[in-house]
């Protein structure tokens, strides 16, 4: 990787082709990665913070219900800027202004719905070329400081790293005195563990650990660990998935309130 590689030249993964079976309330018609947080796809939210820093070379990878996030992104000019038509047998559409998006480069990857994340990352090797990348979930967001991660990926001799995050507790913990008292109740409490917070920064060379058609989570990820290419950096800041419904309404009652980390924009 070159130590000095501008942000803007990264490409961007977003694996988005999951079934989203916990969250079946707003996933039987469409991919995850199309939920709306607001008024927006939570995989919109995910590209504005990429963009955020300047990449904004996006490779989606499809699966389960692909077809709307290619017809949410095939018209997206008509969608989110003022326009005029002439109707009739010589139609015209004429564009009256301009969104915030004009320089994305979205390249849109059919995957196989019920392919693993390792597949899925296989199959668009080729659109990334001897570029070093980011990848990351479609159903995720964070406030993660993107030009530090990649500033502590160039840093080490590996070939990978990715965020550490602390997750949050999906149940209330009670916190007992030794007689039985209860002294405090925690709703949802930030646990201390690491976990595989997604948001990775890898060289083209992560393929030749791919050896089967398996999750990149598990052969890749434990190969890359076991040769000692395998780096975390450590987030201790927002990090919030949306697999279920409740988190899903926690996203919106964020939203609403404009409690907002992952905003940049």
């Amino acid at each position: 990787m070159n130590k000095h590689e501008s942000l803007s030249n990264i490409p961007v993964v977003i694996l988005a082709g999951g079934l989203g079976t916990r969250l079946r309330e707003e996933t039987e018609f469409r991919p995850k990665p199309m939920v709306e947080i607001g008024d927006r796809p939570i995989l919109w939210h995910i590209m504005k913070y990429f963009s955020s820093y300047g990449m904004k070379d996006f490779i989606i990878c499809l699966g389960y219900r692909g077809d709307v996030i290619r017809d949410y992104f095939l018209s997206y000019q008509t969608r989110n800027i003022n326009l005029s038509l002439r109707l009739g047998q010589e139609s015209k559409t004429n564009f009256l202004d301009k969104h915030d998006e004009d320089d994305w480069k979205v390249t849109l990857i059919e995957t196989g719905k019920t392919s693993s994340t390792g597949s899925r990352l296989k199959q668009v090797a080729d659109f990334i070329g001897d570029r070093t990348f980011m990848c990351t979930y479609g159903d995720g967001l964070a406030d993660i400081n993107l030009e530090k991660l990649i500033s502590f990926h160039r840093s080490h001799s590996g070939i990978a790293t990715l965020s550490a995050v602390h997750p949050t507790s999906r149940f209330g913990v009670v916190d007992l005195l030794d007689d039985g008292k209860i002294q405090e109740f925690l709703e949802k409490p930030v646990v201390d563990d690491w976990i595989n917070g997604g948001y990775f920064v890898l060289e083209p060379s992560v393929f030749d650990f791919f050896t089967d058609d398996g999750p990149f989570e598990e052969t890749p990820l434990k190969s890359l660990a076991k040769s000692n290419n395998l780096f975390a950096y450590r987030h201790d800041g927002f990090w919030q998935p949306m697999d279920t419904y409740r988190e899903y309404l926690e996203m919106n009652e964020r939203w609403a309130s404009n409690d907002t980390p992952w905003r940049r924009w």
